[in-house]
């Protein structure tokens, strides 16, 4: 039963992390950053601390290297969308 656990976690995560490939793309060609949310971004990041964390303290296998990666890509998300916000606001003034 387990087993089938660790499979489901591994295809959410590997849906969850489909997504953030192509909202990088679109943010990075883009350059605009309008509409994004970093408040979202960070309670994202927090739940794959989260996951992380759990696998360390008690239910370590494979599928760490999941929440790592889901991790990273939200970070270079979270980190281009500050970067164009702050574009913007220098562009604005």
């Amino acid at each position: 039963m387990e087993d089938m656990a660790k499979i489901f976690e591994a295809i959410m995560l590997l849906c969850f992390g489909a997504a953030w490939p192509i909202s990088i793309y679109k943010l990075y060609k883009a350059k605009l950053a309008n509409g994004k949310s970093r408040l979202f971004l960070c309670v994202i990041m927090f739940g794959y601390l989260a996951g992380i964390g759990y696998k360390i303290t008690g239910r370590m296998d494979a599928i760490i290297a999941l929440y790592i990666v889901n991790f990273i890509m939200v970070a270079v998300d979270f980190s281009l969308c500050c970067k164009y916000k702050r574009r913007s606001k220098l562009e604005a003034a």
